[in-house]
């Protein structure tokens, strides 16, 4: 893809650092004109009008998901009536998963003699390479992607798309447990559909939802994504960002965005956006990949700040030009990627300043922050940040019994700490986008840490 505007590669535009130059400017008279506590409380009061606006918004998509036309396939085509299709399999250090991997893709419901699927090994990934069998089934080619920077997932699916030779391809990640009938729902679900409905997403859930407390809130929140909250997008036609897997695309549509920013480290959240610009659509389909959820503090921790810290490089390219943006998104489309995007990764970052005001006010009263909010504000804020956050975790509930993860409902009622350490993994997120050394390093996601079922009694329900 063309690494200027649309590229993470520059973390600001020209007009961005100008911008943020003004406002510092402005802030440092304001301080000179002993204005700084009014710049303070106007500060505090539109964070807390964007924290219920975005509270809200979210709320109205999860409770509102349930109308939503989720494409359902009910014939599979047959063998005659299936295209060539390619599998993109990005791996690094994968050695440990490997093995599993290759069964489930072996268990793919598609005719080998139709089907590609490319090994994407970073060429010194010497643990993922000795994992290698030395007869790979016929499907799988290995591509040994080439080292140097940047590292990243995308700049080995860019690779991979190259050497594509299917009407489709899909991604898999190494982890991935992808329903063997998968592929030919996605072909039927695109001929069934307008040359502009290029991308479908298939659900997401985890296979080991019960392992400890962190899996069990992973799980609920993968529930309240994929179950409910995409599919409320879905149902209003919002732009969709992708989630990092199991997206089935038109590969000439793919390659006419030019494939994915190999700057981005979400780049599955960007491309979802790339494709909404286009006045292209994502749709989101009935067919379930399994993955395995973090079950370590640290492997979680490094995975979720890279995500935050994409979602941040999201919002900052595609705020370059605001003004085309809403233009090519439309009023409601450029709004909803406001929230979907640029507060999903404010919010953890907002979520401490709010908690300790809160705290503060609970165990002192109103007087020591009465300077930050007029009254009306005070009040209005602290109902609608407890009443939301009440609601968040009714939400996640909601997830757990659409999903029929029972036995996690209860765990719920302590989802906050799961949001203390969201709020963790965004201030790391932060801090790498400053620092040129990490802007772009992919940190690498751990797998294979909880010894996996197998396929025939594996199920997230």
């Amino acid at each position: 893809m063309n690494e200027g505007d649309g590229s993470a590669r520059v973390t600001l535009s020209r007009g961005q650092r100008v911008a943020l130059g003004v406002l510092a400017g402005g802030l440092a008279l304001a301080v000179l004109l002993n204005a700084g506590m009014a710049v303070v409380t106007a500060a505090v009061v539109a964070a807390s009008v964007l924290y219920v606006a975005g509270i809200g918004i979210k709320l109205f998509l999860i409770f509102g998901s349930g109308e939503a036309r989720v494409l359902h396939v009910a014939e599979l085509p047959p063998d005659e009536a299936l295209p060539q299709y390619t599998v993109l399999v990005p791996l690094h250090r994968e050695g440990r998963v490997l093995p599993a991997l290759l069964g489930h893709l072996a268990a793919l419901n598609y005719p080998a003699d139709r089907l590609q699927i490319l090994l994407l090994v970073e060429e010194d990934d010497e643990e993922t390479a000795a994992a290698l069998p030395g007869v790979l089934p016929p499907a799988c080619t290995v591509v040994p992607i080439p080292a140097g920077g940047p590292r990243t997932k995308p700049k080995a699916c860019n690779v991979g798309l190259g050497m594509a030779t299917g009407e489709f391809c899909v991604i898999y990640d190494a982890e991935d447990r992808p329903d063997p009938d998968q592929l030919r729902k996605a072909v039927a679900v695109f001929r069934g559909s307008p040359r502009w409905m290029v991308c479908v997403q298939a659900e997401l859930q985890y296979w080991n939802p019960w392992t400890n407390w962190l899996t069990r809130c992973f799980a609920a929140e993968y529930a309240v994504n994929f179950s409910l909250f995409l599919r409320g997008l879905d149902r209003y036609r919002l732009p969709i960002p992708l989630g990092g897997t199991s997206n089935h695309f038109r590969a000439d549509a793919l390659r006419d965005l030019g494939g994915w920013d190999p700057y981005n480290v979400t780049e599955d959240a960007d491309l979802g956006i790339r494709i909404a610009r286009r006045g292209w659509s994502v749709r989101i389909m009935d067919s379930v990949t399994e993955e395995e959820a973090n079950s370590r503090l640290g492997n979680w921790l490094r995975q979720r700040s890279r995500w935050i810290k994409g979602y941040l490089q999201t919002w900052l390219v595609h705020m370059r030009s605001p003004g085309a943006l809403r233009r090519e998104l439309g009023w409601r489309g450029f709004w909803s990627f406001q929230f979907t995007v640029g507060f999903a990764a404010l919010a953890p970052l907002l979520n401490p300043v709010f908690w300790v005001l809160t705290a503060i006010y609970l165990t002192a009263g109103p007087r020591p922050i009465e300077a930050l909010f007029c009254a009306p504000a005070l009040y209005a804020g602290t109902i609608a940040m407890i009443a939301g956050n009440l609601l968040l975790v009714l939400a996640h509930m909601a997830g757990c019994m659409e999903r029929g993860l029972h036995g996690a409902v209860r765990t719920m009622l302590v989802v906050p700490l799961y949001w203390v350490l969201m709020s963790a993994a965004a201030f790391r997120a932060l801090v790498q986008l400053m620092r040129r050394s990490r802007r772009h390093h992919w940190e690498l996601t751990e797998h294979g840490l909880v010894p996996a079922p197998e396929p025939a009694g594996a199920s997230a329900r």
